[in-house]
């Protein structure tokens, strides 16, 4: 699926930027990968659970500049190696990144191992990253895993395994909380405006949908 949407720069109300933003499902359980490019030539890519996003930016020629991790989970990071392989620089929050290298993964418990990758760049919540010309507010949301994190560009917000259609994601995973889910959640809710949500699995929605119908509002 592909989405067209038009925001204001998150740093500058004066400026309007046409951000391109193409979701590939991708990886062994076919997470959601979001490609953002403002430029047509350069993209930042939103998980990478398998090689399927990079392959659909070599068909529209954009390069991967950056890989930013919504939470360090298999189906989110599988295909991170191959990204940085290719010229990605991969980040993740502080307090993710000791989760994510201390494994074993829960990819292991389905017979799969994440091909190895380091982490090149960190980041805390409240963060602004300027990248590829787009502007990443970084939420933290952690619940789903210690240090998850949400990632707000313009009028879109990318919520991965935080935030689903009238659902949200997990906690009885090994560094779950239930109760950290839940204040994430609310946090995200309470932001002001209605926001395109793109989150980690299944479909698209709105923040204002959210508040109405999500049973964790």
């Amino acid at each position: 699926a592909e989405y067209c949407v038009r925001h204001r720069s998150l740093l500058s109300g004066e400026r309007e930027e046409l951000v391109q933003i193409i979701t590939v499902p991708a990886g062994p359980l076919r997470a959601n990968s979001y490609l953002l490019t403002e430029n047509g030539r350069d993209a930042v890519l939103i998980d990478c659970g398998g090689s399927e996003a990079l392959a659909q930016a070599r068909r529209r020629g954009l390069q991967v500049a950056y890989v930013l991790l919504t939470h360090g989970h298999f189906d989110h990071v599988f295909g991170c190696a191959a990204a940085q392989e290719a010229g990605a620089k991969v980040g993740c929050s502080e307090a993710e990144r000791a989760f994510l290298e201390a494994g074993p993964d829960l990819g292991l418990a389905m017979g799969l191992s994440v091909p190895p990758f380091t982490v090149d760049f960190t980041f805390r919540d409240g963060d602004v990253l300027d990248l590829c010309g787009m502007r990443f507010a970084v939420i933290a949301s952690p619940g789903h895993t210690p240090g998850g994190v949400c990632f707000r560009a313009g009028q879109a917000l990318f919520t991965g395994d935080t935030l689903f259609l009238e659902s949200v994601g997990r906690t009885d995973f090994p560094g779950g909380s239930a109760a950290q889910l839940r204040q994430s959640v609310r946090r995200l809710l309470a932001i002001e405006g209605d926001l395109a949500v793109y989150p980690g699995h299944d479909d698209p929605t709105s923040l204002a949908h959210e508040r109405q119908y999500n049973p964790f509002a």
